[in-house]
């Protein structure tokens, strides 16, 4: 398997790399990871470009013997979009009419709606968990250096999320038979 095919590169790769190749690398997985989160483009856009723009600042924190590159470019852009949720949360509670609505979302199938209905439902720390194993291929260590928790937090979170997606989606599926 190449440095290409697995996603993961070694100290003297990363280190050889320039800052575009690796923005160029994971710009798009962390879009995605932070706009199934999050369900806001321009917030999703903006998270992506800041975590970039600390990365670069402070890259000579980065330990090679820590994390791998996309580890800890996701922990970055994980708590980046976390403290501004909460600072948004903030704002909308105390000016509510600033802060847009949520908007409606199509997509090509009602499975596919339900799914992403059922993940919305879940709480941020478990979404989160679910998001970072199940759409961007994480390990369960992966994900416990992103979150910065232990592997076994990792691990119940998981399970509950999945306990709870199951409950979610039966329920789901009980209603739309009727």
């Amino acid at each position: 398997m190449s440095f290409k095919e697995s996603g993961d590169y070694s100290f003297e790769a990363a280190v050889s790399m320039t800052f575009e190749t690796i923005y160029l690398m994971y710009k798009d997985p962390l879009y995605r990871f932070i706009y199934r989160y999050t369900r806001d483009e321009q917030l999703s856009i903006d998270i992506v470009q800041d975590t970039f723009v600390k990365f670069h600042k402070y890259q000579n924190r980065y330990d090679v013997s820590r994390a791998s590159l996309k580890t800890y470019l996701f922990k970055i852009g994980y708590h980046l979009m976390i403290n501004k949720i909460k600072r948004r949360k903030k704002w909308q509670s105390l000016l509510p009419f600033l802060v847009k609505g949520e908007e409606s979302f199509s997509s090509d199938t009602v499975e596919k709606m339900t799914i992403q209905w059922a993940i919305k439902e879940l709480s941020e720390k478990h979404r989160s968990v679910i998001l970072l194993i199940y759409y961007h291929d994480m390990t369960q260590e992966e994900t416990a250096n992103v979150l910065d928790i232990p592997v076994g937090t990792v691990k119940s979170r998981l399970s509950t999320a999945i306990k709870h997606l199951r409950d979610l989606l039966e329920g789901q599926n009980d209603e739309i038979t009727l």
